[in-house]
């Protein structure tokens, strides 16, 4: 299967969202190159005991593919939810 093109709502945001990732999971205790962010997925996969390998990783399952993805999505949605809410919370203090 060919790798999925990620495609933005807002159009040049790529590089913050690569910054964001990688600044969401430096906080989370993980080893990030800041020029290659996505590399994060193996210290993630070898961490959650699966056998992730730059590459072809058809063996790979689905639910193990998910637990890697959740893991650094979910932490980025966290820290998104806990931005928005601080910003609401100083709207409704003006």
């Amino acid at each position: 299967m060919a790798r999925r093109s990620r495609k933005y709502a807002v159009p040049g945001s790529a590089q913050g969202m690569q910054t964001f990732k990688a600044e969401v999971m430096r906080q989370e205790g993980y080893h990030v190159d800041p020029n290659h962010p996505d590399d994060v997925k193996y210290e993630v996969a070898k961490e959650l005991g699966i056998p992730l390998q730059a590459g072809n990783n058809g063996k790979l399952t689905t639910e193990s593919a998910g637990q890697i993805g959740g893991r650094i999505g979910g932490s980025m949605v966290r820290e998104m939810v806990r931005l928005a809410q601080e910003q609401l919370a100083g709207k409704k203090k003006s």
